[in-house]
């Protein structure tokens, strides 16, 4: 792609979310400020609806693009919030809430055949204190995804990604069952633990004396 095909307006986009993940609202928004932008953007909530164009962003997709839809655009970008090719896989924001980390690298790569693979185009970094529970961060992470997405099409000439170097890690998927806690553990061992649970879909638990009991978390001086 040439320079004048890159900056002829407007260029058509698709913003990808093929579940009802929580990036969803987040994604309405990029599509308003594309189209603020001048250019013409569109929310697709399947694969079969991307059309053809300069770009579509799939964010939190949990469907594989099939190659003759990512044939369509000329860069198919997916959002990876860790310092790739370490951290490839699943959740790698809770994964890293719960090792300890506050400074969470979020970058925007090629979609690639093999998942987390693809070529950086951007990198920056979500800045946590390490008290944010779940609401807090996946705001941070929903904006800071917005802002990588436009600075990418605000580019002057079309990006080149740069190939991921090093041996890569991977995070495994996250299940319900991830969410017990451990009874004879402290709260305070166990805080991460409790800032990465979903209230509503994946609530904290503990079993006791042959009881399955729910925790839910909240902060006093925040709304809910």
């Amino acid at each position: 792609m040439n320079t004048d095909e890159w900056n002829r307006r407007p260029r058509s986009i698709s913003v990808v979310v093929d579940n009802d993940s929580w990036i969803l609202p987040y994604a309405e928004k990029l599509v308003q400020n594309i189209n603020s932008n001048g250019d013409k953007a569109r929310l697709c909530r399947t694969h079969e609806e991307v059309g053809e164009g300069i770009a579509a962003f799939y964010l939190g997709c949990v469907k594989i693009t099939p190659p003759d839809i990512l044939k369509r655009n000329a860069y198919n970008l997916v959002v990876h919030e860790s310092d790739l090719p370490k951290g490839r896989g699943f959740a790698p924001m809770s994964w890293q809430i719960l090792e300890g980390v506050n400074d969470i690298p979020i970058v925007l790569i090629e979609a690639a055949a093999e998942a987390d693979a693809g070529r950086i185009y951007l990198r920056d970094t979500i800045k946590l204190q390490g008290h944010e529970l779940a609401h807090v961060w996946r705001d941070m992470q929903g904006r800071k995804t917005i802002e990588l997405c436009l600075a990418f099409l605000d580019n002057a000439e079309p990006p080149v990604g740069k190939e991921q170097q090093g041996s890569p890690t991977a995070y495994k998927r996250r299940t319900a069952k991830d969410s017990e806690l451990d009874p004879a553990r402290s709260l305070a061992d166990q805080i991460n633990h409790l800032r990465i649970c979903d209230n509503e879909r994946y609530p904290a638990f503990f079993h006791h004396m042959g009881h399955k009991y729910i925790v839910k978390i909240f902060k006093e001086d925040e709304d809910i």
